[in-house]
């Protein structure tokens, strides 16, 4: 359940990245472009962060808390990638 909380988490902060650069960019597709950009490398500190908070508080081995940030990583990164590429094309 933790791990759904979590990409929910990353889709609604990709949200927040995307309504902040179409209002800073006045809704052209490359501030969205550049928005999409920007959140994967914050979106990797924070799944970062869920992983040392699996490992640290919650006891799990670093070798079982790996698929799981691979898994909470990449999905809502995937999502901003394909945002961008839409976004920059335009």
């Amino acid at each position: 359940m933790h791990t759904i909380k979590v990409l929910a988490g990353g889709f609604l902060l990709l949200g927040v990245f995307l309504i902040f650069g179409r209002w800073i960019g006045g809704g052209a597709p490359s501030a969205l472009a550049i928005a999409a950009s920007c959140f994967i490398p914050i979106w990797l500190i924070a799944a970062g962060v869920n992983l040392w908070v699996g490992v640290a508080r919650a006891g799990y081995s670093v070798a079982d808390e790996a698929p799981i940030f691979l898994l909470v990583f990449a999905v809502p990164a995937a999502a901003a990638g394909f945002l961008w590429w839409r976004f920059s094309r335009g």
